[in-house]
């Protein structure tokens, strides 16, 4: 993903594009206006120094025009000019080359004489463009000042914003009573901003609070229902003498209502604040659980070529509610049985509490395992309840822990799950 401009770099582009634009039509207006007046000027000086010539001559017949170093002047008839400027129209010509030397040219008819006066400028047109570098280097120089003033200003107007957007990034979403505060010289907007978006964090924690309000109601509702079937499946089943078929059922009943009760623990557990849901927790000795987890599920594998082997199971323990670390664990185990049909599946502890399982089932495909990582629900039918590994990517979410998958279509799932931070 190509990263973003900030705010300040778009702001110093267009004011850097608005100072170059600016400085264009400055300069090239600049150097129109000035070769304007620099002509009007030679053009009006000539004409004085011509006219006074003639005026000079008229006064007294045996006036004679004496050269200088920097201005000739030549007539015809008379003195004729150099060959270069001889085919001069009438009028002042800049730019003009003869004998090395940069000249402006007059030629001007008086009294039936056509004079050519011509002026050496070499030295002015040196110090006009010694002037002119001066000049721009000057500008380029108050250019780049002013720009070294507009950014650090522009840093030091936009920290405020910036540190606005750092604090906001970090924001926690499972923490309560989060507000963002800004400095008593922040800009009204700042303020403005801060005030919204504080405001936000207070309806959405009021939304929260609500939201687990209910959940720990229905839960704590549903209790009791669950629990009258669960007993009264749990009495049905001491009964002697209850047909196969109905003890089966009967069974099947018990099994789903230990599933739901699992459920709605796990549904409180996620309406529950981490750092309140810890004080509730108690130490699990995983090695000794898991093989009561693999009994409690071998149900599920009558009537399938599938067993459970235990590879290893390394002593470890955890500290978290006892029914969520059965639900979490028994949740993989049942997708394992369910996602297989023949074959071993593998179940190994590590040290760390990382539960390992390895199933010969039918694999599920990259587009499964992104849904799973997204807290959607997996496809796929099931037989009876369980927590799906939606919530299950839920509740690693909200205690801390890590649940990772391994696989591909065909070729079976590796499950991992960390119980520990």
């Amino acid at each position: 993903m190509t990263p973003r401009r900030s705010l300040r770099s778009h702001i110093l582009m267009w004011l850097a594009g608005y100072a170059l634009l600016l400085t264009v039509v400055v300069v090239v207006h600049g150097y129109i206006l000035n070769e304007a007046a620099e002509r009007l000027v030679w053009d009006s000086l000539m004409r004085t120094e011509l006219v006074h010539h003639v005026e000079r001559l008229n006064e007294d017949p045996r006036y004679t025009w004496r050269d200088t170093d920097d201005l000739q002047l030549y007539s015809v008839p008379g003195r004729a000019p150099p060959a270069a400027i001889a085919d001069l129209q009438d009028g002042i010509h800049d730019e003009l080359v003869l004998d090395d030397r940069e000249v402006l040219v007059l030629v001007q008819a008086q009294q039936g004489v056509r004079y050519t006066l011509v002026l050496d400028i070499t030295e002015l047109e040196s110090q006009e463009d010694s002037l002119t570098l001066t000049v721009l280097g000057l500008a380029a120089a108050l250019v780049v000042s002013m720009g070294s003033l507009v950014a650090l200003g522009l840093r030091r107007t936009l920290r405020p914003l910036q540190e606005l957007a750092g604090d906001i990034g970090a924001l926690a979403p499972d923490r309560m009573g989060q507000r963002i505060a800004v400095g008593e010289k922040a800009s009204a907007e700042l303020v403005v901003i801060a005030s919204a978006l504080n405001d936000y964090l207070g309806r959405n924690e009021a939304f929260v609070e609500r939201e687990r309000i209910f959940i720990d109601t229905s839960s704590h509702e549903l209790r009791t229902p669950i629990a009258v079937i669960a007993g009264a499946s749990e009495l049905a089943l001491e009964q002697p003498g209850l047909p196969a078929p109905a003890r089966q059922q009967v069974q099947r009943i018990h099994r789903t209502a230990r599933d739901v009760e699992r459920l709605i623990a796990l549904l409180l557990t996620l309406a529950k604040d981490p750092a309140r849901l810890s004080r509730s927790n108690e130490v699990v000795v995983l090695h000794e659980l898991l093989p009561e987890i693999i009994d409690d599920h071998r149900h599920m594998m009558v009537g399938k070529d599938l067993s459970v082997v235990i590879d290893e199971l390394q002593p470890s323990s955890v500290s978290a509610p006892l029914h969520i670390v059965q639900a979490a664990i028994g949740n993989l185990l049942r997708n394992a049985i369910e996602n297989s049909d023949r074959g071993e599946i593998h179940v190994r502890l590590e040290a760390d509490a990382t539960v390992t399982l390895e199933d010969p089932g039918h694999g599920m495909t990259p587009e499964d395992i992104s849904r799973i990582y997204a807290q959607m629900a997996r496809g796929g039918s099931r037989d009876g309840g369980g927590i799906g590994l939606d919530l299950l990517a839920r509740l690693c979410e909200h205690l801390g822990w890590t649940l990772s998958i391994q696989s591909a279509p065909g070729r079976g799932t590796i499950s991992r799950l960390r119980l520990s931070r």
